[in-house]
């Protein structure tokens, strides 16, 4: 909030010098991102008069003046602003003057052969504007001529741009930032307060208000005011708006943004005779409700808003005429005809009015205060206030006020107990203990910051112990005991706490799932893969997907459901930048909508989310092509697998592989199902031929996603959690090869697993190393070949041993599988 100097010191007295209350408030927990100072913008710029105007006589479109600034002689100007003429009242940069705005220093000079003495300032030239159309003109009763131009346009002026945290809403606005100050400097405060407005009670004009959704609005107040006109505000008003960032429109809602700067009390103003038109009837009706399904109207933005059922409304024969809190709307705004009015003054539900703007995607000055929370003890004194300034600019009589509360409690007082003990507890020793003063704060002081910040202070029956009543204004802030003993250091300054470290500090250390999370990045990147990222949000694209109610981009509007897609796009975008393969995998979170969940359990959540590990990999694998002629060659099945392998042994992981073919963006023969440990771990497999000729990729490219909580579990077994080393054999192996026909439909890993289960304990390894289909095979078939490793720890293996093992292998794999035995 830019906060005008002028102004405050209308409500506190501030003797300090801007820079020294902005560091007092930075301290005290409001930051001061900016010091405006406009005071150099028209230093040396005076009040001057146009006692004649001539046409320039080598210039169409320059003006030669006679400018009297007070001075006895009168100033030979040259001015190419349409609007001058004699007898008006401008500001004049006299020779010698800096205008630091535009960086321009005023000297003697000729124009087009004629001299000119000074120059006739616009309010651009001034800082005030970004365009000017002319010279700036004063309308003055008692002009001095010579006198300093900055009273009369608000120059005379520091801002201060204060950022205040969230939970305090009372200092958006001039009277909340004022009682900071005077508890900070200890300064006196002077709170304006609204003069008794007269509200005459005729039975003509027919204004009811009534509230549908108490908790939305616990009170609304409507009041009517006829006979007033509209017209500018006066110089002090538009000045103070300018100074705030506001832009003036006119009294009447000029004083309703005036009201919302010095109280932060929102309102707005209706034009009775427009809502009256727009319900069709004399009497209005005002009420608030939500907004039903296919409902719209025009905000003053000039927006046609489609209305959602979160959105808040304030209505006029039950017909919208306004976001509740957020904006009015067009149809019934003040304008230059307007002449009777309903002025509105309410409290809205901080959680109501951030949904209904959010679902809108419209945030306002008026809604940014109702979401942080609005001070409900000063509605009825902004209200007055507001009539009492309207009826003094735009005229007029109030006619009649009616008002509606909810019934709840409305009550805007809170009672706690302080304990000193839990204070000095909290704060610990103070730097002047250091030097031989008290080491802790003392009650009376204690009592006395509270006091300063509004709080009623009494002791109580207990020792030590204050009982506290917050004001209203804190009432949303203050909740509990930890809240004053923050206000308490805060007040008397942080850094007059002198600084402690703890008695002894503890070593960081990783927790284990995110210790086994880089575990498995480590395990990645050591098998060649790159690491990637990639947004969350896509394209929407699937019925199962969990879409935005409010995205930025039609890109970007929905949750993924896998990671797959946005891989694939990386390895095309790769290639069609000409960077080559992008082998990489990436751990993310997928997003996803149990299908019938909402129909059959309406009242449980439907959105579920997981995390995923998921790659790519595809390209040539070579280094030097010259062993090909220059040619790619395709990535096999086998070498990608590997490369997963290998990520998968790093881990310590034994996973297996079944054949599948659900997925219909991958190949149907060449995919597979893992497992872990019987769990369902994810996919592997090469992208279907059709995409890849759709998305320009190498021949065979393949992809994997695997569930990471799957992984983790497995990762924090206890077995694999410490790596552990066996003794190995001194003594040799013996191997033996075992070759047969098998059906191409039995997997590998089957038989081996089949054959270490038949041999036991005496079997070392078995390895596949040779596979044929072709001539001499029976159809449906393939030959395979399989080298076993017997090993013992304390013996050389003879025969004897050997072959029982080797024989249970042959009879388990004919039982079970029915293969052909060729050796």
């Amino acid at each position: 909030m830019r906060i005008s100097l002028n102004w405050l010191r209308e409500l506190v007295d501030v003797s300090i010098s801007p820079e020294e209350l902005a560091e007092t408030l930075t301290m005290a927990g409001f930051e001061v991102e900016d010091i405006e100072d406009r005071r150099p913008w028209a230093s040396g710029v005076v009040l001057g008069k146009i006692i004649a105007c001539e046409q320039h006589p080598n210039a169409d479109k320059l003006r030669v003046c006679q400018v009297d600034v007070g001075s006895g002689e009168a100033l030979n100007i040259v001015c190419g602003a349409p609007n001058a003429r004699a007898d008006i009242y401008v500001p004049v940069a006299v020779v010698g003057t800096y205008l630091s705005t535009i960086d321009l220093k005023i000297k003697p000079a000729k124009l087009r052969g004629v001299p000119s003495e000074g120059m006739i300032c616009s309010l651009a030239e001034l800082g005030l504007s970004k365009e000017s159309a002319g010279i700036h003109i004063f309308e003055l009763e008692n002009p001095e001529l010579g006198s300093d131009i900055r009273p009369l346009l608000g120059l005379d002026d520091v801002i201060l741009d204060l950022t205040a945290t969230a939970n305090r809403a009372d200092a958006l606005s001039m009277v909340g930032v004022a009682r900071e100050v005077a508890a900070l400097t200890g300064a006196s405060l002077r709170i304006p307060e609204a003069n008794g407005v007269a509200i005459e009670g005729k039975e003509t004009p027919g204004l009811a208000v009534e509230i549908s959704e108490p908790q939305g609005c616990p009170i609304y107040i409507g009041t009517a005011i006829e006979g007033v006109k509209i017209a500018a505000s006066p110089a002090w008003l538009q000045q103070r708006l300018q100074a705030a960032g506001v832009r003036p429109i006119n009294n009447v809602v000029d004083v309703t943004n005036y009201i919302l700067l010095e109280w932060g009390q929102p309102l707005h103003a209706f034009d009775r005779d427009r809502l009256q038109s727009f319900t069709g009837t004399q009497d209005i009706s005002i009420g608030v409700r939500f907004a039903s399904s296919g409902e719209s109207f025009k905000t003053l933005d000039g927006q046609n808003r489609n209305l959602q059922a979160q959105n808040l409304l304030i209505t006029a024969s039950d017909k919208p005429v306004a976001l509740a809190g957020v904006m009015g709307g067009e149809d019934t705004e003040v304008h230059e005809g307007t002449q009777n009015l309903v002025l509105e003054a309410a409290i809205f539900d901080q959680a109501t009015i951030r949904r209904s703007a959010r679902a809108q995607g419209l945030r306002s000055e008026a809604s940014i205060r109702y979401e942080r929370g609005v001070n409900q003890a000063a509605l009825t004194t902004a209200c007055n206030r507001a009539v009492a300034l309207i009826l003094e600019l735009a005229g007029g009589a109030a006619t009649v006020q009616k008002t509606a509360i909810s019934g709840e409690d409305l009550s805007f007082s809170r009672s706690l107990e302080l304990r000193l003990d839990r204070v000095n507890l909290v704060l610990g020793q103070l730097k002047r203990g250091q030097t031989g003063g008290s080491k802790y704060l003392e009650p009376e002081e204690v009592k006395n910051i509270l006091t300063a910040l509004g709080c009623e202070v009494v002791p109580t029956e207990k020792e030590r112990v204050f009982g506290i009543t917050v004001p209203p204004y804190r009432y949303r802030d203050l909740e509990r005991e930890i809240d004053l003993i923050e206000e308490v250091a805060r007040l008397h300054g942080y850094d007059n706490f002198c600084d402690t470290l703890p008695s002894k500090t503890e070593p960081g250390y990783l927790s284990p799932e995110y210790a086994a999370i880089r575990n498995v990045r480590s395990a990645f990147r050591a098998a060649g893969l790159t690491e990637l990222m990639h947004y969350s949000l896509v394209k929407t694209e699937g019925d199962n997907q969990v879409v935005l109610a409010n995205p930025l981009f039609v890109e970007y509007s929905a949750l993924r459901t896998e990671m797959l897609s946005g891989l694939i796009d990386a390895f095309q975008y790769n290639l069609e930048q000409g960077n080559g393969a992008l082998n990489g995998f990436e751990v993310g979170r997928i997003f996803w909508k149990e299908e019938g969940g909402q129909d059959a359990q309406p009242l449980l959540p439907t959105k579920k989310e997981a995390d995923a590990v998921a790659g790519i990999i595809g390209g040539d694998p070579t280094v030097w092509k010259w062993q090909q002629g220059g040619r790619d060659r395709p990535l096999t099945w086998f070498e990608a697998k590997g490369i997963l392998e290998s990520a998968f042994q790093e881990l310590g992981l034994s996973v297996e592989y079944q054949s599948d073919s659900s997925n219909t963006r991958l190949h149907p023969g060449r995919t597979a199902a893992l497992s872990l440990n019987g769990k369902h771990l994810g996919v592997f497999g090469q992208l279907h031929p059709q995409l890849q000729q759709e998305k320009d990729l190498p021949e065979q490219v393949y992809v994997f996603q695997l569930d990471l909580a799957v992984l983790l579990g497995e990762l924090g077994r206890s077995h694999n959690l410490t790596r552990k080393f066996a003794n190995y054999s001194s003594f040799p192996a013996s191997d033996r090869d075992i070759a047969f026909f098998a059906p191409i439909e039995v997997p590998v890993v089957e038989m081996q697993s089949a054959m270490k289960k038949a041999a036991g304990s005496l079997l070392d390894s078995v390895e596949l190393f040779d596979e044929y289909r072709g001539d001499n095979v029976p159809a449906g078939q393939r030959s395979l070949a399989f080298r076993l490793i017997y090993r013992a720890g304390d013996r050389t293996l003879s025969e004897t041993d050997v072959e029982p093992a080797q024989q249970k292998v042959r009879d388990v794999l004919v039982e079970k599988f029915g293969v052909s035995l060729r050796s």
